[in-house]
């Protein structure tokens, strides 16, 4: 039942149309508590229009509100508080979630179009460390939040499997490597020669005039380098999967860089057919003026492509190949410029989905309030962070509830949720300093209070043995229960805020209020009591768990049954 609707039309018709209903819609405030109403209107801007005080605004337009829709309406100074009709509304609100079930919240707003959502992206020959969470995860949650408003991603891996950076690699193998120690230990020893690398190259810059020939040969197809650049991808490759299998992340394709080698040649052609190239100091640039922004580099002056050059290649790929409805690129917000920069050439070319693509830019992750970096040798492994996240949950899960069947796996759920929850939380563009240990509590903001919350209401279920839980007819009269079934009412909307903001901090932030106000009702109710309103009661627990498990499946997070 769309309240919000109900105050609004009835709010047009006393205001005589001096309001439109999308203005009186976007004034409505939510209390902070229900003693003061569920819906409030202010009526500050009106006193200019209507020349009255405020106070007096919210009188006149109370006396004139028919309200047989609502509980009661009141006037508190310059608002207009709406109270719904409890009984009424949880009926509804129950009978919607328990009908849809999982599917409570779908939409097909996006009729099924494409959305080619370029996400995790690591680079080949380097662990991933915990600077690959945040584009990982938050990709991830974009994508099934996608597919909640009825979208179709696709999620592109779009390895970082070519570039200078193999140049770099290459020259360190074949100056202090050996094959021996790299099958031995492939990801370590690759990350060792790198870091020697950047060392070395500070008193030996010819260094870097090395790795930029081996690369060079690498691009003409020289037999050595490919050897070894296709060595070190697949043994990089074996390690990232383990991690996404932890995750419980999959992906559409793992077309990276190099898939896009071959496609290179016709983006330069197309480039200089709509005489776009322009030589600067022996290089190919597009100049961007028009934009305000600088000229973009697609061509070194040895003729060595660049990221902007295979971007534009997988662009260009994905825009054939998918004609997406939005093109995703879940990538740090230090690359907000260079975006700018891809998407005004994309522009420039005529590429049909270039107005369509997005970047969805994210905060830097530090430990200790320092960046990390593989070049500076300043890395945590993602594995082990996961690791000891699933150790210590198991060691809580021992220690609360030692009888708990199939511990390993709910301290797995567990241990992994607690870090995927703890990063989504969080307003993507924010930085986050990483602490394990407050990710894993069980009490406050965290994705184990969440998954606690959904296992106590299964826990509710269970004890309740055979009682019937009817899809209708459940009003729930406790008023402990009114700010739980005003936020199961919210989770479309959620979804839909979700979806617009690619915000899965939207649906992180609301599951946390959902178990707040469950939990509180769960404290203060005796919901096992056998009397008429039991079933009513029940009802209620379903719903609660059947959203806090779709919100946290949104965010890639696992809700056990049992705790």
């Amino acid at each position: 039942m769309d309240y919000k609707q109900k105050v609004t039309a009835a709010l047009v018709k006393a205001l005589d149309g001096q309001l439109t209903a999308e203005e009186i819609a976007s004034k409505l405030e939510r209390p902070k508590t229900s003693d003061k109403g569920d819906l409030a209107f202010p009526t500050f801007t009106l006193a200019k229009v209507l020349h009255r005080a405020p106070q007096q605004i919210a009188q006149d337009l109370a006396d004139k509100l028919a309200t047989t829709d609502f509980e009661k309406v009141e006037v508190v100074g310059p608002y207009l508080n709406f109270f719904f009709d409890k009984s009424t509304y949880s009926e509804a609100t129950l009978e919607t979630v328990l009908t849809a079930g999982a599917s409570y919240g779908q939409n097909e707003d996006g009729e099924g179009g494409n959305v080619p959502i370029d996400m995790s992206s690591p680079n080949i020959a380097k662990p991933m460390s915990m600077g690959h969470l945040r584009s990982t995860v938050i990709g991830n949650s974009i994508a099934e939040i996608l597919t909640k408003n009825g979208y179709h991603p696709i999620k592109d891996n779009h390895l970082g499997d070519w570039g200078t950076q193999f140049g770099k690699l290459i020259t360190a193998y074949k100056l202090w490597g050996n094959e021996a120690d790299v099958k031995a230990d492939p990801i370590n020893k690759l990350v060792e020669y790198y870091v020697r690398f950047h060392k070395e190259d500070v008193d030996k810059p010819e260094l870097d005039d090395t790795a930029r020939e081996w690369f060079k040969k690498l691009e003409d197809g020289d037999e050595e380098a490919h050897h070894l650049w296709e060595w070190f991808r697949e043994a990089s490759l074996q390690e990232f999967n383990d991690v996404y299998k932890e995750l419980g992340v999959k992906f559409d394709t793992y077309n990276g860089e190099a898939f896009y080698n071959d496609k290179l040649a016709e983006v330069v052609q197309i480039l200089k057919d709509k005489h776009l190239l322009v030589e600067s100091q022996g290089a190919q640039v597009v100049d961007l003026s028009k934009y305000d922004l600088n000229p973009a580099l697609i061509l070194k002056s040895d003729g060595a492509s660049l990221y902007i050059t295979r971007d534009i290649a997988t662009a260009l790929y994905r825009d054939r190949t998918y004609a997406p409805a939005k093109n995703l690129y879940v990538v740090g917000s230090e690359q907000t410029y260079y975006f700018k920069q891809l998407k005004a050439v994309l522009k420039e070319m005529g590429v049909k989905s270039a107005d369509n693509l997005q970047h969805v830019p994210f905060g830097l992750i530090t430990v200790d309030g320092k960046k990390l970096s593989t070049r500076s040798g300043r890395i945590i492994l993602l594995a082990k962070v996961l690791e000891e996240s699933v150790k210590l949950a198991g060691e809580e899960i021992n220690e609360k509830n030692p009888d708990l069947k199939n511990r390993q796996v709910v301290a797995q759920q567990v241990g992994v949720g607690a870090i995927v929850f703890g990063d989504l939380k969080n307003e993507r563009t924010n930085n986050i300093d990483f602490v394990l240990a407050d990710q894993l509590k069980f009490e406050g903001e965290t994705g184990p209070y969440v998954q606690y919350s959904h296992a106590r209401a299964e826990s509710i279920l269970r004890k309740a043995g055979d009682v019937e839980v009817a899809a209708t007819g459940n009003q729930v009269a406790d008023p402990e229960a009114w700010d739980t079934i005003k936020a199961l009412a919210d989770f479309p909307a959620i979804v839909k805020m979700a979806c617009d903001e690619l915000e899965p901090s939207v649906v992180a932030k609301y599951a946390i209020r959902l178990a707040k106000t469950f939990n509180k009702y769960y404290a203060h109710s005796k919901i096992l009591t056998k009397d008429a309103d039991l079933p009513a009661r029940l009802a209620l627990v379903k719903a609660v768990s059947t959203v806090l498990k779709e919100s946290l499946r949104l965010l890639g997070v696992q809700a056990p049954d049992e705790m």
